[in-house]
């Protein structure tokens, strides 16, 4: 090699034109036969994690591998070693089968690894997000104007919510932080809350203290008198609401708090409105169904994800408020290495993140080729999916305990049963099917929720028939 020659590029890193294609090919069918492999196969893993283990063990880095068998050793561990949250009779938690075009997206974005921090470095994906959120704004009913952008999730555009809240309750937070006001602050939410609140309120620098959790009304919803009764109580004793978040498609049993009574509330006392509809938002897509989510509209901000019902890969939430200027008065810095400072479209400029992956590209991609009437479907499906199992259950002396108009189901099976945790541990040691205990108004339930959008009749008789063996196994 002359002194004006570079090094070869590392062939394992870089391989050339012909080898990519070769592995990509091989790689495609491999991942399409592993799917239908998942489909015929359990629901929970079957992994010897000893052997596992032992074999992850071998992988030291000091001799280099060939890719190919690697690849196959890692989509076989993967096989085995994972609850199969694409299967078919998956009724579990908010994550999905992904659909194929978000899986096309994330080989797309992969491959042009654009940073999505400033229009400057990647103008194509920056406009694209942003059309996605700007329309995504448009059909929950919020204003044109309106803005937001990609997250990594719920918990990440629900923090957005409560920093853009305090950035408006008081002008120096940005500087001072909660020194800024004159008492304690408080935020307001459902008992039925996701979580993440607890997280959130203690990351923002209030404190854990700071989160009123309100009272349900016995049906799963936030009691929209209890709230109005709490935030006069702060008022009087000095303290500082900032925010109220209303929930749209609760974890544990799909129930949508009352938006409008919540809007109503929040305005009257200058409350910043945000609602979580991290799950149920995507009903936003289905004309018959969208009226559940009545009250959206008047939100200041709200969460939808679109790796929940609307089926993308993760993690892909979004943020979206009529606030635009805000979220850079919450988040706009100065950098000047930066090879653009657009402060209403840079994404390092409008939101917590920095670095991070082209993720709006799944949602793009997805609604591209459905439309809002194939993603309308899509939800409409899911119902109907849980519609039927409610019906075969109740045949069966099941009882339905929550009165959801989107796709999760809470039951108690007949008198005389083993207790809901035993089936349902029973449930998943026969890799049947997969289901979750959860809590319902303080009692115990067995919760099934249709995240799969190719789940068939057959999947409905397959859980049916697997409950009902749990529940009869001696």
């Amino acid at each position: 090699m002359s002194a004006d020659e570079l090094p070869q590029p590392v062939a394992a890193l870089f391989p050339e034109r012909e080898a990519r294609e070769r592995i990509d090919d091989g790689l495609t069918r491999a991942l399409a036969a592993a799917t239908e492999r998942v489909k015929r196969g359990p629901v929970m893993p079957d992994l010897d994690l000893a052997e596992f283990r032992r074999q992850l063990a071998v992988f030291d880095f000091e001799q280099p591998r060939t890719l190919e068998p690697v690849m196959e050793w890692v989509i076989g561990q993967l096989e085995h070693g994972t609850v199969h949250m694409t299967h078919p009779r998956y009724f579990g938690l908010f994550n999905p089968a992904p659909t194929f075009p978000a899986q096309c997206a994330d080989r797309i974005a992969g491959c042009f690894n654009p940073q999505l921090a400033s229009s400057g470095s990647s103008a194509t994906p920056v406009a694209i997000e942003a059309h996605v959120i700007q329309a995504i704004a448009r059909r929950a009913g919020m204003p044109a104007e309106s803005a937001g952008h990609f997250t990594t999730g719920g918990s990440e555009a629900n923090f957005t919510a409560l920093v853009c809240a305090l950035t408006r309750a008081h002008p120096s937070f940005a500087k001072e932080g909660a020194r800024a006001f004159r008492g304690p602050i408080t935020v307001y939410t459902s008992r039925e809350c996701q979580p993440a609140w607890h997280k959130i309120a203690h990351q923002a620098g209030i404190g854990r203290e700071a989160l009123r959790l309100v009272a349900t009304d016995g049906s799963g919803r936030m009691d929209a008198g209890a709230l109005a009764e709490r935030v006069r109580e702060d008022l009087d004793a000095g303290d500082i609401p900032v925010l109220i978040c209303a929930t749209a498609g609760t974890t544990g049993a799909g129930m949508i708090d009352p938006l409008e009574s919540c809007a109503r509330i929040a305005e009257e006392h200058g409350i910043w409105y945000h609602v979580d509809a991290a799950w149920g938002g995507a009903v936003i897509c289905s004309e018959r169904l969208r009226g559940a989510l009545q009250g959206l509209e008047f939100a200041d901000s709200a969460t939808i994800d679109a790796h929940k019902w609307f089926a993308t890969t993760l993690g892909c939430g979004m943020f979206i408020t009529r606030h635009a200027p805000l979220l850079h008065d919450a988040f706009g810095v100065g950098a000047d290495f930066m090879p653009s400072t657009a402060a209403s479209i840079d994404p390092y400029l409008n939101t917590v993140q920095w670095s991070r992956r082209f993720m709006g590209l799944r949602l793009f991609l997805s609604l591209a080729v459905a439309g809002w009437t194939g993603y309308g479907a899509h939800v409409e499906r899911a119902v109907e999916v849980i519609s039927r199992i409610r019906e075969r259950l109740q045949s069966l002396g099941w009882s339905a305990v929550n009165d959801s108009r989107l796709a999760v189901l809470c039951v108690v099976p007949p008198t005389g049963s083993p207790p809901v945790r035993e089936i349902v541990k029973r449930l998943l040691a026969s890799g049947r099917a997969w289901a979750a205990v959860a809590q319902f108004e303080g009692h115990e339930v067995l919760r099934i929720c249709a995240t799969h959008g190719e789940t068939t009749r057959e999947d409905v008789d397959e859980l049916v028939a697997a409950l009902q063996a749990a529940r009869a196994q001696g």
